[in-house]
């Protein structure tokens, strides 16, 4: 067949489309090439090509320009309109068109003004075939007016309060760009707490003395006239608390002074905007800022987040730290309510800007020119968008639709319109204005009816000459009307092009992708339409590719020696190449020392400015190629070492012998770098299955230089080739052309088959597919088979495509079946496959395991025995066997509905096994279920069996209650596990002496139904250890541990005594002995009379061991009287002063001031208060509990709490210990601190020790 371009257009891949833009303009729309040819007898209606922008503001100082240029055939003549009416420029002196062209120049540099010629102008370029119209140009010319004159008054503030200094620029054209600047013309530092507003107002979150300045100044730049207008300087003055103090004692007036709002910290609020909410409304693609900016001291930070989404990533900015928010390109997606944070250290408030995003209209499909011949129909399509939707109106030459001249042809369907039956007097330029409240679009589009036979606007009998392996393009431009189809011819008896070889672009331009040596000849391109046929030949020449096969190396010369550099190029015999060298990418220097001889250059007498980069480049008209190499000069020394590195790689590979199934591949070895190569590694790629994947292909010695390598069909293989020595590996060469091999019928077959059903009614065959690179050819296909092991029946066979499951139906469950799969291509079949077995799909078992005896071993051991299922009634893999076991529930919990079973599964075909972990003296059922790869068969008959009694766990408690003098009586809790019926329990216990020694043990035997004991006539204070456990049948359980302490023989200890407090709670004891039991009372004097509490407790247990006592110990007595000694020393020193009328520093501090802890002595003896010597009464620990008869002998409450200080400042240490001061009497004497004057609470009266 032919290959032809129909006028339809088609989908071009993206790396196409440079090539195609590189030939030829493509043709979408059908437009009249300006050709020279073409242009002494074809017409054109008139196109818009440049004009003005839409806003159109201008320098006053300079000529005003507007332009407008047009193109078509015959040329357009111009004319203008200004605000509506048409603008005559013959009568304007200072109006000139430009020849050629509509473009307008007002000269007002020699005269006139520039606001005399502002207005909206429009330019209609005009010629036979229709009329076009520019957009409407509004010409202004800039404006940059100068501040108004104001006093502005010094601006005295407090430290740390917030200020607004406002710029408030002249209104100018375009609007200025704002900055403050000081006297000296230097930008003001802006930070978080100072910063810019988008009006140009400079805010202040909080001011500091360092703000203080004459010279805050506003500056406005006009850029369209390079002009800047300035604002008076503002001064401001930041005070501290007493200047503001002395200034406002100086009557200064309102106006001077800013602001009374106070200095302090305070949480943020908001300077702009005010309010808690406000509105935004933003053009799409414009930029969204949004501005918040805060007062507080310290300085808030800003944050922004989206209500109702996220911020868009790539599109947001944040400006002035994060006060500004900025979206770009923003679009209706971005309406919606933002909100700012103002956050400091006092607290946050928030302002929420509901965002509008409106839309000026913009193009979703402009109207494109259409070119038609006579009969033909067509339309132009005119679709904007915006927000709101605009309004869409058509005009024909400049003029309403509405009100133009009929044309049978044309019918206006809202954005569309339809020409049916185009005649020559169609043509015409079609305005489309598309516009709504935000602004408007405008687009010419021209429609011009041609009657054209085909033109090839291509040279005849073009020459392309291109380089082997790389595209071909050969061109065909053409013209015609209606559009012509073309068809590619090769040769001279007119072969036909497939398409599959050659792609075909709408511009006529034939694309060979990979060309090759047997592409070259002549092509023909014919082009035809309905009023005539054109044809053109070109010619194409496939070329060797230039290449540099030995290349120059990199260099190391010692000053004044001679070096060279090697360069030989291969090239196609046609074409000539030249070769030049450069160093450092620049010409060689004019120097004699370098010389050129044919392949080599060098460099005699070789100097140090002589190090650098030289390129060898070799051109030819179609390439070029280029290599380098580094020279280094160095100073002469001793011959150096020689560098050893890996390999350079192999180069020049070059494919021979091509076979079917095998291809000799050679190559050229690079430098070995001083350590000889020991083996070449082939790797290849697979460009048609896998391709920029590299596998390992074979290897060879270091000596050779040529492989005959091995090959698989229906492969296009590339080659590169690793060089290897001592050192490592080379970087692998550049890939070889590329080789396809033949397809062939594949040579193995998939693996991986297995046969297994997912229902008990299917066979699930499956397998592992092959590759492409093992599929040998096209069309890669599956032949499954399958028949019954055990029956007679023929192989069942099926093609399927390349997958790797089939899934077979209706078979019997669980019978085994023998399994083929096949390879197949569209050349043949691999060899005859491997048979597997598998089997169909798996059901329940049946049957359930029969005698099933149960032997209990022990206490927590059983062993079942079952009798194994038949086979045939498993229907499937036997996994193995199952046991539900589970104990019967007590009567407290047999209304629970779920009973928890366990489960054991023994693998295979076990008939026995093992319950471990079973509870003593319990009542079990289990059964025993057969499973397989699809669940579990019926269960057995239930089997019951009970497990005997065994040892008894603890006791759950154990605790001693209402000790006495000499009696203990003990309370626990049964075992939490009897596992069994107890017998009785066992007490055994025995004292431990003073020593922690332990004394003889008493067993006790106690009978089962009793909770509680009491042991009589024990010792008093003594301290007892127990034992205690439960027994059954079985024998004893494990036992609980337990010490008490009888209470202490009141007649024989003496009291000792503790001043506390009042306001405390609690009090640490210290001194006591371990192991001993002792009484504490606790009593308290208020209004209510003397009111007291005792408790008993005990100190920490006993230890074991026997403990050393540190107050015999030889070191330690030796250090007491060591600092006995030290102590009396100083007082006789103390003592000699204070007769000499000297006062040592400490007597110095309590004169300087008055120790509120300090208490005065009595006021009968003027001794200290009483209290308690520390080697008879030790204090006692905290942790005390109260005795239940809570009383308090006389005998031990005559002294009262009010002989003792009320005044005194307790602390204590970090164990608890009290280290506050004793003191005397007082009477009347007011409370100090956060103590109270008057008499303790009754809940403080319990904080004291007696």
């Amino acid at each position: 067949m032919q290959l032809k371009i129909m006028p339809k257009k088609k989908r071009l891949s993206a790396g196409r489309v440079p090539l195609i833009l590189f030939l030829c303009q493509m043709i979408s729309a059908l437009e009249v090439p300006l050709d020279p040819k073409l242009l002494e007898d074809l017409l054109q209606p008139p196109t818009i090509t440049q004009q003005s922008p839409k806003d159109y503001i201008i320098d006053p100082r300079e000529n005003i320009v507007i332009q407008c240029e047009a193109k078509g055939k015959p040329p357009p003549s111009f004319s203008w309109t200004r605000n509506g009416t048409h603008f005559d420029i013959d009568k304007d002196p200072l109006v000139t068109m430009k020849p050629g062209s509509g473009t307008l120049i007002i000269n007002i540099m020699s005269e006139g003004k520039a606001e005399t010629y502002e207005g909206v102008y429009q330019c209609t370029a005009r010629n036979e075939r229709g009329a076009a119209i520019s957009n409407n140009i509004v010409v202004r010319p800039s404006r940059s007016p100068l501040w108004t004159k104001e006093k502005l008054e010094p601006i005295i503030l407090r430290n740390g309060q917030s200020l607004v200094l406002p710029c408030r620029p002249p209104v100018g054209l375009p609007p200025p760009i704002i900055f403050w600047m000081d006297n000296s013309f230097q930008r003001l530092p802006q930070s978080e707490r100072v910063s810019q507003g988008l009006n140009g107002d400079l805010y202040f979150s909080n001011v500091l003395p360092e703000d203080t300045r004459e010279d805050y100044i506003c500056y406005a730049r006009f850029n369209h006239t390079q002009t800047i207008q300035q604002k008076q300087p503002i001064s401001v003055k930041v005070i501290s608390v007493d200047e503001l103090n002395d200034t406002i004692a100086a009557n200064l007036s309102d106006t001077e002074f800013y602001s009374a709002k106070s200095s302090r910290e305070r949480p943020p609020t908001f300077l702009t905007p005010e309010g808690n909410a406000s509105n935004k409304e933003e053009l799409r693609g414009n930029v969204l800022s949004l501005e918040c900016i805060a007062e507080g001291l310290p300085t808030p930070i800003i944050y922004w987040i989206k209500e109702d989404g996220i911020l868009p990533i790539n599109r947001t900015f944040y400006k002035n730290f994060k006060k500004t928010l900025q979206i770009i390109h923003v679009s209706e997606a971005d309406s919606g309510n933002y909100q700012c944070i103002a956050k400091n250290a006092l607290g946050a408030i928030h302002h929420t800007i509901s965002v509008t995003v409106k839309a000026a209209p913009y193009w979703i499909m402009a109207p494109q020119n259409l070119v038609l011949s006579p009969g033909e129909d067509g339309t132009l399509i005119c679709r904007a968008n915006g927000k709101p939707k605009p309004r869409i109106s058509w005009l024909t030459n400049g003029v309403p639709v509405e009100i133009a001249p009929d044309d049978p042809s044309r019918k206006i369907d809202g954005d569309t319109i339809i020409f049916s039956n185009v005649q020559e007097r169609s043509s015409a330029v079609y305005q489309c204005n598309a516009s709504n409240e935000y602004g408007y679009l405008l687009a010419n589009a021209f429609v011009n009816v041609l009657a054209e036979p085909p033109r090839i606007l291509t040279p005849t009998h073009t020459l392309y000459q291109v380089i082997a392996n790389r595209p071909a393009l050969l061109d065909c431009a053409f013209f015609g009307s209606p559009l012509p189809t073309i068809e590619w011819f090769k040769g001279a008896k007119g072969s036909a092009l497939h398409e599959d070889i050659y792609v075909l672009h709408e511009n006529g331009t034939l694309e060979i992708p990979v060309a090759q040596k047997d592409s070259t000849g002549t092509y023909t391109c014919v082009a035809r339409n309905k009023l005539g046929m054109a044809k053109n030949e070109v010619h194409l020449e496939i070329k060797d590719p230039t290449r540099i096969i030995k290349q120059p190396e990199y260099a190391v010369v010692q000053r004044g020696n001679t070096v060279s550099f090697e360069c030989e190029v291969k090239h196609d015999h046609t074409l000539i190449p030249t070769v030049i060298w450069l160093k450092d990418n620049s010409e060689l220097p004019s120097d004699e020392r370098f010389t050129i001889d044919k392949d080599h250059l060098v460099i005699a007498d070789v100097s140090d400015d002589d190090s650098g980069t030289y390129t060898c480049v070799a051109n030819t008209t179609l390439d070029n190629v280029s290599a380098s190499a580094v020279l280094s000069v160095v100073a002469p020394t001793p011959t150096p070492a020689p560098v050893y590195d890996v390999p350079n790689p192999p180069f020049d590979l070059e494919l021979t012998n091509p076979l079917d199934k095998s291809v000799q591949l050679s190559w050229t070895p690079g430098d070995d770098n001083n350590s000889p190569i020991t083996k070449f590694i082939i790797e290849y790629e697979d460009t048609m299955h896998e391709a920029g994947l590299w596998h390992h292909h074979a290897e060879v010695s270091g000596t050779q230089t040529t492989a005959q390598l091995k090959l698989s069909p229906y492969v296009n293989y590339s080659f590169r080739v690793m060089a290897e020595n001592s050192i490592g590996r080379s970087l692998p060469s550049e890939a070889s052309e590329q080789y396809l091999t033949k397809a062939a019928e594949p040579d193995k077959n998939p693996t991986a088959v297995e046969g297994l059903g997912s229902e008990p009614d299917n066979l699930v065959i499956t397998w592992k597919p092959l590759n492409g690179f093992e599929s040998n050819g096209p069309g890669l296909q599956y032949k499954v088979s399958w028949r019954q092991k055990d029956g007679d029946d023929e192989w069942t066979s099926v093609v399927v495509a390349n997958v790797s499951k089939y899934i077979v139906s209706g078979t019997p469950t669980f019978v085994p079946y023998l399994i083929k799969v096949q390879a197949l291509n569209d050349v043949g079949f691999a060899p005859e496959p491997a048979v597997v077995m598998g089997h169909s799909g798996e059901d329940l078992p049946m049957v359930a395991p029969g005698n099933v005896r149960v032997t209990v071993v022990n206490s927590t051991l059983a062993e079942v025995h079952w009798d194994p299922v038949p086979l045939k009634s498993i229907r499937g893999h036997l996994q193995g066997y199952r046991i539900y076991y589970w104990k019967a529930q007590s009567p407290s919990k047999r209304n629970r509905r779920h009973i928890e079973k366990k489960i054991l599964t023994f693998q295979g075909s076990k008939t026995h096994g093992m319950l471990p972990g079973l509870e003593p003296f319990s009542h079990y059922t289990l059964n025993v279920r057969v499973v397989n790869g699809k669940g579990e068969g019926p269960a057995s008959a239930d089997q019951v069996f009970n497990t005997p009694e065994g040892v008894p766990s603890a006791p759950s408690s154990l605790k001693i209650v209402n000790p006495t003098l000499d009696s203990l009586t003990l309370e626990w809790d049964p075992p939490s596990h009897p596992n069994g019926i107890l017998t009785e329990y066992t007490l055994k216990y025995q004292p431990i002496n003073s020593t922690h020694e332990l004394g003889p043990l008493v067993d006790l035997k106690i009978p089962a139904n009793k909770t509680r004991w009491t042991l009589k006539n024990l010792n008093f204070s003594t301290r007892y250890k127990f034992y205690f456990y439960a027994q059954t049948s079985a024998g004893s359980g494990s036992q609980i541990t337990e010490e008490a302490v009888t209470t202490v023989d009141e007649g024989k200890e003496e009291w000792r005594k503790e001043i506390v407090n009042g306001s405390r709670s609690f009090f640490g004891l210290k001194g006591l002995m371990p192991g001993t039991a002792y009484k504490v009372r606790v009593g308290a004097e208020g209004d209510s009379g003397f009111v007291s509490s005792e408790d008993v407790f005990e100190t920490g247990p006993a230890m074991a061991s026997r403990q050393v006592d540190i107050a015999t110990q030889g070191w330690f007595i030796g250090l007491m009287c060591a600092v006995a000694l030290l102590i009396l020393i100083l007082l006789i020193v103390c003592f000699i002063r204070r007769n000499k009328g000297g006062k040592y520093p400490v007597k110095e501090k309590e004169d300087a001031r008055a120790d509120p802890e300090i208490q005065p002595m009595k006021e009968d003896d003027g001794t200290f208060g009483e209290y308690s010597d520390a080697e008879d009464h030790k204090p006692l620990k905290k942790g005390s509990r109260t005795p239940s008869d809570r009383t308090v002998k006389k005998e031990d409450s005559d002294d009262s709490l009010v002989d003792y200080g009320e005044g005194v400042n307790g602390q204590f240490n970090e164990d608890g210990s009290f280290i506050g001061q004793y003191s005397g009497k007082k009477e009347k004497e007011p409370a100090e601190g956060n103590e109270s004057s008057e008499a303790p609470s009754p809940v403080n009266a319990m904080n004291s020790f007696v």
